[in-house]
C-alpha cells in the first residue's frame, strides 16, 4: 500500500511537472504571426497595405520563431516593427538597425526621431533596442553582437544603397549581415525587381533593381541561397514608370497632368522575396 501511495505520488508530480513545462512553453509561444498582424494597435495605415505586403506569408517563408533574435534594417516608420516587436518580445530580441544618430541627412534624423519616439512611448515595441546602420560608413557599434543574430531582414533597401552607393555599397551591406548573424542563420530579402530584359543602367534612379544581381552579390559574398518566392509578386507592374517605383501607392508621386488611378490599380511593386543562408562551414 506504502508503495502505491509513494508511486501514485510521483506519478503525480511527474504530471503536474510536465503539464507545468507544457505551459510555460505554450506561454513562450503564445503570440503568433496572425496575431500580431491582427493587432488593433497597429497603424491603420500600415493595415492597409497588408494585401500587398504580405506580412504573414513573408514572415513564415523567413522561418521565424518567437524565440529568435531578429535584425530588422533601416525600419523606417516601423510597418514591420509594428509586428515583429509584439512577436518576439516575450522569448526574442529585435534589433532595429535605423540611420545613425550623427548622419548629416535631415531626413535621416527625422525620420530616426520620430521612430525612436515611438519605440520610447508605445508599449509594442517593449524589447526593441535600436543600432545604426549605413552602408560605407565608419560606425561605433555593429546592427547586433557578431553572431547573434538568427534572422538579419531587409525590406525594399537594396535598391536606395545601390542607388546611394552603387555596387560598393551593397556589397558593404552584406559584410554588415554577415557578421551579425550566426552560422545557419538566415537573410531575407524583399525588394522591387526590375525585370530581366531591362537596362541595368535603370537600377540607378527607377529604384528597381534586377534579382540575379542581388543573388550574385549575396552569393559572392559568401551566402547560400535557400529558395525565391513570389510570394509578393506582382505582374501588372511594369517597372517602367516616368518617377520609377515611386510613381506607384503608397508613395504615388505622379506628375501633374497624369492619371493617378492608373497606378492605383497597378497597386504597390513587383518585389523579389529571397531567402540566403549563412553556411555552418565558411568557404
Amino acid at each position: 500500500m506504502k508503495t502505491k501511495l509513494m508511486l501514485s505520488i510521483a506519478t503525480a508530480l511527474t504530471l503536474s511537472a510536465c503539464g507545468q513545462a507544457s505551459n510555460e512553453n505554450s506561454v513562450g509561444s503564445s503570440m503568433t504571426l496572425e496575431k500580431a498582424v491582427q493587432d488593433d494597435s497597429r497603424t491603420e495605415r500600415y493595415v492597409k497595405r497588408d494585401e500587398a505586403r504580405h506580412p504573414v506569408e513573408t514572415l513564415e517563408f523567413f522561418e521565424l520563431a518567437p524565440t529568435m533574435t531578429v535584425v530588422e534594417i533601416w525600419p523606417g516608420g516601423g510597418y514591420y516593427t509594428e509586428i515583429l516587436a509584439p512577436y518576439l518580445s516575450e522569448s526574442g530580441q529585435l534589433y532595429a538597425a535605423h540611420f545613425p544618430q550623427n548622419s548629416g541627412s535631415d531626413y535621416y534624423q527625422r525620420s530616426l526621431e520620430k521612430f525612436t519616439d515611438r519605440i520610447q512611448t508605445e508599449a509594442v515595441f517593449g524589447n526593441v533596442e535600436i543600432t545604426e546602420f549605413a552602408p560605407l560608413t565608419d560606425l561605433e557599434s555593429d546592427i547586433a553582437p557578431p553572431n547573434s543574430a538568427d534572422r538579419v531582414l531587409t525590406f525594399r533597401n537594396l535598391h536606395n544603397w545601390y542607388m546611394s552607393g552603387g555596387e560598393e555599397a551593397v556589397r558593404d551591406a552584406f559584410k554588415q549581415f554577415w557578421r551579425a548573424l550566426k552560422p545557419d542563420g538566415i537573410l531575407g530579402v524583399v525588394d522591387h525587381r526590375l525585370p530581366k530584359d531591362a537596362s541595368a543602367d535603370a537600377m540607378a534612379e527607377s529604384g528597381y533593381i534586377h534579382q540575379q544581381w542581388v543573388i550574385d552579390i549575396a552569393e559572392q559574398a559568401g551566402f547560400e541561397l535557400v529558395e525565391a518566392s513570389e510570394i509578393n509578386a506582382n505582374p501588372k507592374d511594369t517597372a517602367d514608370h516616368p518617377n520609377g517605383v515611386w510613381n506607384l501607392p503608397p508613395t504615388l508621386n505622379v506628375n501633374e497632368g497624369d492619371d493617378a488611378e492608373i497606378y492605383k490599380a497597378i497597386g504597390e511593386s513587383d518585389r523579389f522575396t529571397l531567402k540566403f543562408r549563412k553556411p555552418t562551414t565558411q568557404r
